[in-house]
């Protein structure tokens, strides 16, 4: 598979500093726009192999959430609707409501992600989204084990979310820490996924840490979990919707975040959502396999075509 051309950082304003993204450019103005968001404890070139099957076809951009990455330095309040008005006011910045720009705008959303843009679809970006996307995530998820938020996290997450707080002597040790994630290990030499973990890196070191806020992932983390608001977002969605789901989980465990009897459960049909399993990937793989790849680029194609 093919890796992405080089993306151009670029910086938004927004309330509190600079939203931080990556931008791959499209071939001709007017273009439609994709909006990749990605998921609670990733950043924003976690999305390059979709960027290469979209770029010059589509403008891609995909924001560091707020808390993460190049947005690391943004200030809270954290939480699932912040992000949904960061990624509203990028949209603006890309003149998704202005009737010269783009005819089509599809918002893609992973994991966490996936529940920032139905947020951003039903409340302030619902004028100016066309298309909604939603891979392995934006839907209530099984309640996991655990007291209290902290617990339930740590249950989900496991290994991405120890590594907030664990501090590495080298690029060779966040290499190896990687290499042991189940569901991670097999892509760590993959060179966007590479590029990835690293942009993961707070500047500065040895040692080195996490760029993430953990207070971010906290706050995020209980609004997926717990925030009725953020549940209740896809049954209020202006556009038809997609779930791609992985038939494995975080852990690189079956099932995973979603099955069919998950699913069955949770209406779909009466919000318009359509769910698609992507065989042979897991949570994190959907993004980054030829199976997930070409399904996401597939159903952005086919949301922006329904304009």
């Amino acid at each position: 598979m093919a890796e992405a051309r080089d993306p151009v950082r670029i910086s938004v304003p927004v309330d509190g500093g600079e939203l931080s993204a990556l931008h791959w450019a499209a071939d001709a103005p007017g273009s439609p726009i994709a909006v990749l968001v990605h998921g609670i404890t990733a950043n924003a070139m976690a999305w390059a192999r979709v960027a290469a099957a979209l770029a010059g076809e589509f403008e891609v951009v995909a924001p560091d959430l707020r808390g993460r990455a190049g947005s690391a330095g943004l200030p809270g309040p954290y939480g699932l609707e912040r992000h949904a008005r960061d990624v509203a006011t990028l949209l603006d910045r890309f003149g998704a409501d202005d009737d010269a720009g783009a005819d089509a705008t599809v918002v893609v959303g992973h994991s966490m992600g996936a529940f920032v843009a139905a947020m951003a679809a039903a409340g302030p970006a619902r004028d100016e989204v066309h298309g909604l996307v939603l891979v392995d995530g934006g839907l209530a998820l099984a309640q996991p084990p655990g007291a209290d938020v902290d617990a339930m996290l740590s249950a989900v997450l496991g290994p991405s979310l120890d590594r907030l707080s664990t501090s590495f002597p080298d690029v060779a040790a966040v290499r190896a820490f990687w290499a042991r994630h189940p569901a991670v290990g097999p892509w760590v030499d993959v060179p966007s996924v590479a590029a990835y973990l690293a942009r993961d890196l707070a500047p500065g070191g040895p040692p080195l840490r996490s760029a993430c806020v953990p207070e971010a992932v906290r706050v995020d983390g209980g609004d997926v979990l717990l925030n009725e608001r953020v549940l209740e977002a896809t049954t209020a969605l202006p556009v038809p919707a997609t779930l791609l789901w992985a038939t494995r989980g975080l852990l690189d465990q079956t099932p995973g975040l979603y099955d069919e009897v998950r699913l069955a459960s949770l209406g779909l049909e009466p919000a318009g959502i359509t769910a698609r399993e992507v065989p042979g990937t897991n949570h994190y793989s959907v993004l980054w396999a030829e199976e997930g790849v070409a399904a996401i680029a597939d159903e952005v194609r086919a949301a922006a075509a329904r304009t």
